[in-house]
């Protein structure tokens, strides 16, 4: 009998949810990730995780204990494995002894599904192992193109698209943070302005960890023909999550944090969004599902979703807002 072989179409690929026995990943419920934590003690009060916490984000003590000390130490290992090949390649190379590079983290999800709440959770107790390592969190928001320029160029209602973010500005800052350069900037933004803060900035002065992030992290880009280097953004990170759940959950989340805000920041004078508290509630609504339909659906289905398979490590949450499955990647 002859066999004759044929390309893989994308239907004959399964799901890396649906279709474990194919994945990549290694799959756990939210009781089984928690067993892992071992002895890593719980550094955080509730009144901390209370302040660290985003709007409608439930998260409490027992996620933390649940899904976050478990994800604290496997960071330790890798951190830690990390700082020893940084030592072994120096000494490969018989090259003069320098200071070690930070390790990158990098957080992408989908907006409102949590992804600020994981990346401050994660910072604090990081920097409590310990060894007490200085670490840094930075979001892309600051990298975003001012909004004067996303008006000019006619791509405001794609703000949070790839094409809305100094790529360049991005890549610079990376490269920097990992040559271990001192005092390197990363720009500010303000979300109650809805826009880059001008001469702003946070100064990063070598971490020892670093996360990053933002909705479109683990973004790849078109490849040259002629193999010249084109670096991406993930190219620079040594560890990267992604905050999954299921569309119908974000869209819900979106739309609950919307009509939240509007009852709260929404009313500060200096706010960009200041217009949709004054509008009645069925308005504000309306408003609400046309921003989630006509924009960040889009950019969940087009940019941010076919990212997931390039995550280490991906947090799915479930209808409460809590972690429900944990997929780390296979080594």
């Amino acid at each position: 009998m002859t066999i004759v072989a044929k390309d893989l179409e994308p239907a004959d690929i399964p799901d890396h949810f649906d279709n474990k026995h194919y994945s990549p990943y290694r799959f756990f419920s939210a009781e089984e990730w928690s067993k892992f934590r071992a002895d890593t003690p719980l550094t955080l009060t509730a009144d901390e995780v209370q302040r660290l916490r985003s709007l409608n984000d439930p998260i409490d003590l027992s996620e933390v204990r649940r899904i976050y000390l478990s994800l604290s130490r496997l960071l330790s290992a890798h951190v830690e494995s990390s700082q020893m090949l940084f030592a072994q390649r120096q000494r490969f190379l018989s090259m003069p002894e320098e200071a070690k590079t930070p390790f990158v983290i990098g957080i992408a999800g989908s907006v409102a599904v949590g992804k600020s709440t994981t990346a401050r959770i994660l910072a604090e107790l990081l920097s409590r192992w310990p060894s007490s390592p200085k670490v840094d969190l930075v979001t892309t928001d600051g990298f975003l193109y001012p909004n004067a320029v996303l008006q000019r160029e006619n791509i405001m209602d794609r703000k949070g698209f790839p094409e809305s973010y100094d790529t360049g500005a991005l890549l610079r800052f990376l490269s920097a943070i990992k040559a271990g350069k001192p005092y390197v900037k990363a720009p500010s933004y303000s979300h109650l302005t809805y826009d880059v803060l001008p001469d702003q900035f946070k100064i990063i002065d070598r971490p020892d960890i670093l996360i990053f992030e933002g909705i479109n992290v683990l973004q790849s880009r078109n490849l040259p023909a002629d193999g010249k280097i084109v670096p991406m953004v993930s190219d620079f990170f040594d560890f990267s999550i992604y905050i999954d759940a299921e569309e119908s959950l974000i869209h819900s989340w979106y739309v609950s944090r919307f009509m939240q805000l509007r009852e709260t920041a929404f009313k500060d004078p200096n706010s960009f969004f200041k217009r949709y508290a004054q509008v009645s509630e069925d308005a504000a609504l309306a408003i609400a599902e046309g921003l989630w339909q006509n924009i960040n659906l889009k950019n969940l289905r087009q940019n941010i979703l076919p990212t997931r398979p390039r995550a280490d490590l991906i947090l799915q949450k479930g209808e409460n807002h809590l972690t429900a499955t944990v997929a780390l990647r296979k080594l």
